[in-house]
């Protein structure tokens, strides 16, 4: 595969971060405290809720004046638009102030040019209150224009009609505002809900793990004759979480480059399909929002999009909330841990097996920490931390007072996070380059799919969907 040829990089921040993933040292050590997203995420949700509490608890309503959007305005006619933003400019201006100081710091620290950032952050910024916007229209529901899936086309449209200099992806961190996102989603998902889901979440994505990742690596092998560390990176990328699992399998077994970049870009290809076709399927079996939403979380393959295939069903279904909760238990909760499982396992046969003349040191269990998607420990102190907070007030209360006081302003900004997400994977996606997969890997990695997709329906609807169904009541 030439240079030229090289597919993008998609959910991965940047062409640079793909570029440099596989030649970077498979483990930073501690250093990831300060150089990897995952903690960042951590670092700025955690932050945020911790400010929500304070501002509620003292009275403040300065979290919220930051969380000012058009897409609640329910708008007729431009002019109620115009006055909106005149009225409101002052908040805007310290919103865009508020991101652009929190992730241009944080980016910097991790490498990123700040004199790039920053223009191409204020863009994203400017074209998510326009998706914002199209949401507010009074019309919006019965279009099906919901800001996420909106957010995302016109990305791609974008993306695939206008030729955007380089430096513009400076600002399109797909993996940090998703995993800010997520974490921010821990503080709107009650603690009790995680313990009494876990095993079935837990069993549920293991086997959707086991089985699609061993489909697409023996396809890939057998069938069709690929090379084994492609195969571990296609199998692991379609088992678990994308582009996350498909860098840290590649580290682990010493993968080409070429690698990474096929296995992102058949991720990139069916992430984008599941948006559009479970929620299709699952609107025409009128499945419930919690079945429709598990299902969602068993067969997708990027978080990012896995949310927003989750909330445009659950909108579409009545149970936004529900729809949700379902998918982050699946996806995020009980598929993603598997990447630090899988790491180790691969990094293990390559070493002993694939590698055994050349392999120095064997890989160590603490591996699996280090591969480990971090952004679930800031999901579940999110969790125990708002828990904690609200557990005291009575129902009566808690929806007229801790609701809008405290978990509103929060929610607001967490879809802002998702905003920036899915525009940045619209932006970040051009169809032209797709071709450069290749038909083997694409059929190796389709049979997954198609696995996927069917024993994940098979799970979510008929195994486990009385529990399902019944999530959250």
């Amino acid at each position: 595969m030439s240079k030229k040829e090289k597919p993008p990089t998609d959910y991965c921040e940047t062409k640079a971060c793909a570029d440099e993933a596989p030649q970077q040292p498979a483990l930073m050590g501690w250093k990831e405290l300060y150089l990897k997203e995952d903690w960042w995420a951590i670092y700025l949700g955690i932050g945020i809720v911790a400010l929500a509490i304070v501002a509620f608890l003292s009275g403040s309503t300065i979290v919220k004046s930051l969380t000012v959007n058009p897409g609640g305005l329910k708008w007729s006619s431009f002019g109620q638009l115009a006055t909106h933003f005149s009225q409101n400019a002052h908040l805007y201006a310290l919103q865009l102030l508020s991101w652009l100081v929190v992730f241009g710091i944080s980016t910097r620290i991790m490498g990123i040019k700040t004199a790039q950032f920053v223009p191409s952050f204020i863009i994203l910024y400017l074209l998510s209150v326009i998706m914002f916007a199209i949401g507010g229209w009074v019309d919006a529901a019965k279009y099906n224009l919901e800001p996420p899936l909106v957010a995302l086309i016109i990305g791609l449209f974008i993306a695939n009609t206008t030729a955007l200099p380089k430096w513009l992806v400076s600002g399109f961190r797909v993996e940090y505002y998703i995993k800010t996102g997520i974490v921010l989603l821990g503080a709107t998902f009650p603690i009790t809900l995680v313990i009494s889901a876990g095993p079935t979440a837990l069993f549920q994505a293991g086997v959707i793990s086991l089985v699609t990742c061993l489909v697409i690596y023996f396809a890939a092998t057998k069938i069709f004759g690929l090379d084994k560390r492609l195969a571990s990176v296609l199998g692991v990328g379609g088992a678990v979480c994308g582009v996350s699992a498909s860098m840290a399998i590649a580290s682990s077994v010493k993968a080409k480059k070429e690698y990474l970049y096929t296995s992102v870009t058949l991720v990139v290809v069916w992430a984008l399909v599941m948006i559009f076709f479970i929620p299709f399927v699952s609107k025409m079996l009128d499945l419930s929002p919690g079945v429709a939403g598990a299902w969602v979380g068993t067969s997708e393959f990027a978080d990012a999009a896995g949310f927003a295939a989750a909330t445009a069903y659950g909108r579409m279904a009545g149970n936004e909330n529900i729809a949700i909760q379902a998918f982050t238990l699946m996806k995020v909760i009980g598929r993603d841990i598997w990447i630090g499982i899988w790491s180790f396992i691969f990094a293990l046969i390559a070493c002993l097996k694939w590698e055994k003349d050349e392999c120095g040191t064997r890989p160590s269990a603490m591996e699996i920490w280090w591969r480990f998607p971090k952004f679930v420990i800031g999901f579940f102190v999110a969790s125990f931390l708002m828990t904690a907070i609200t557990a005291g007030y009575a129902a009566p209360v808690f929806n007229k007072v801790v609701k809008p006081g405290l978990i509103g302003p929060i929610v607001s900004l967490r879809s802002w996070a998702f905003i920036f997400c899915f525009l940045s994977i619209g932006l970040t996606t051009r169809f032209r380059e797709l071709k450069a997969a290749g038909w083997k890997p694409f059929g190796a990695f389709t049979m997954g799919v198609v696995v996927n997709v069917v024993l994940g329906f098979i799970l979510s609807v008929y195994v486990f969907g009385d529990y399902w169904a019944h999530l959250g009541k």
